[in-house]
C-alpha cells in the first residue's frame, strides 16, 4: 500500500518536473538567441567602426602626405626667395662699401686740404708778422745822415734805410728774384744786424739757399739763426728747415733729432705738427731723447 503511494506520487510529479526543465531549456535557448543577436550586432558595429577608422586613418595619411608636399614646396619657395634677396643685396652692399671707401678718400682729401689751409694760414700769419716788423722799422727814427765825404764803410749807403731795404728784399723774394733778394738780405744784416727783423732776414737767406738747392749754404744760414738769435719768432722755423735741409742731404738721423727738438719745444705749434708728419714719413715716432748712463 505504501509502495503504491510512492509510485503514484512519482507518476504525478514526473511530468511536472519534465515540464519545468523544458521551460528552463526554452528560456535558456531564448537567452542564447538573444545573446547571439547582440554579438552579431556588436560585430556589425565593430566592423562599421573599423571601416570608419580605416577611412579616417587613410584621410590622415593623405593629409600628412599633402602637408609634407606643402612643406617641401614652402621650403623650396623660401629658399628661392632667400637666394633672390641675397642676389639683390649683394650689389647694394658692394655699392655701399664702395661709397664708404669713396667717402673715406674724400675725408682724407678734406683733411689734406685743411692741413694745406693751416699751412697757408701760418704763412699768412708770418707775413703779417713780417709786415708788422717792417712797420715798426718804419716807425723807428731814420739813420743819421752820412758825413760830408759820403758813406763810410761802417754805415749803410746814403739814402738807404732799414725799412726800405728789408721791404725791397721781401718783395724780390716773393717774386722769386732770389739772387737779388739774397744780396739785399745780406746787406741788411751787414748794416742793420741788431734790429728786430734781423733774425727774419737771416732765416730768409737760408730759405733762399734751400730753394736754390744749395743745402750747405742753407744749413749754415739756419745755424746762424739759431746761434746768433736763439730766441725769436723764427727759431722753430729755422729748426724745422734745418731738419728739412739735413733730410735733403741724406742725414736722416740728424734730421729726425731736429724734428723731435721742434716738437719738444712747442708740441702744440704748427711747426711741431709738420715735424711729427716728417717723423712719421721716416717711420719714427715722437720720443724724448734717451739719457746717457753715467759711467763711474
Amino acid at each position: 500500500m505504501k509502495h503504491s503511494r510512492v509510485l503514484l506520487f512519482l507518476l504525478v510529479s514526473l511530468p511536472l518536473v519534465c515540464f519545468g526543465q523544458k521551460k528552463e531549456i526554452m528560456e535558456l535557448q531564448r537567452d542564447m538567441a538573444l545573446l547571439q543577436d547582440q554579438v552579431r550586432s556588436m560585430q556589425r558595429s565593430i566592423d562599421e567602426n573599423m571601416a570608419a577608422l580605416k577611412v579616417l586613418a587613410q584621410q590622415s595619411l593623405d593629409g600628412i602626405a599633402k602637408l609634407n608636399t606643402s612643406m617641401a614646396v614652402l621650403e623650396r619657395s623660401v629658399g628661392d626667395r632667400l637666394r633672390e634677396q641675397e642676389k639683390s643685396l649683394v650689389n647694394p652692399v658692394a655699392t655701399v662699401g664702395s661709397k664708404v671707401d669713396q667717402m673715406a678718400s674724400e675725408f682724407q682729401a678734406v683733411r689734406d686740404s685743411m692741413a694745406d689751409l693751416n699751412s697757408r694760414m701760418g704763412k699768412l700769419e708770418q707775413r703779417i708778422l713780417d709786415l708788422g716788423n717792417t712797420i715798426k722799422v718804419l716807425q723807428s727814427p731814420p739813420a743819421p745822415p752820412p758825413p760830408a765825404g759820403g758813406a763810410t764803410t761802417s754805415g749803410p749807403p746814403a739814402g738807404v734805410s732799414s725799412a726800405s731795404l728789408y721791404a725791397s728784399a721781401m718783395r724780390d723774394k716773393d717774386s722769386r728774384s732770389y739772387d737779388l733778394a739774397l744780396q739785399e738780405f745780406q746787406e741788411y744784416l751787414r748794416y742793420f744786424g741788431s734790429t728786430e727783423t734781423a733774425p727774419n732776414a737771416q732765416y730768409y737767406i737760408g730759405e733762399i739757399y734751400y730753394n736754390q738747392q744749395d743745402y750747405d749754404g742753407a744749413l749754415k744760414a739756419f745755424d746762424l739763426v739759431l746761434e746768433k738769435y736763439p730766441e725769436n719768432t723764427k727759431t722753430l722755423d729755422a729748426m724745422y728747415m734745418k731738419g728739412q735741409t739735413l733730410l735733403r742731404m741724406g742725414e736722416r738721423t740728424k734730421a729726425a733729432a731736429e724734428f723731435q727738438e721742434v716738437h719738444r719745444r712747442a708740441p702744440s705749434s704748427e711747426m711741431a705738427a709738420k715735424a711729427r708728419a716728417r717723423l712719421k714719413e721716416l717711420g719714427l715716432s715722437v720720443s724724448s731723447p734717451a739719457r746717457r748712463k753715467k759711467t763711474k
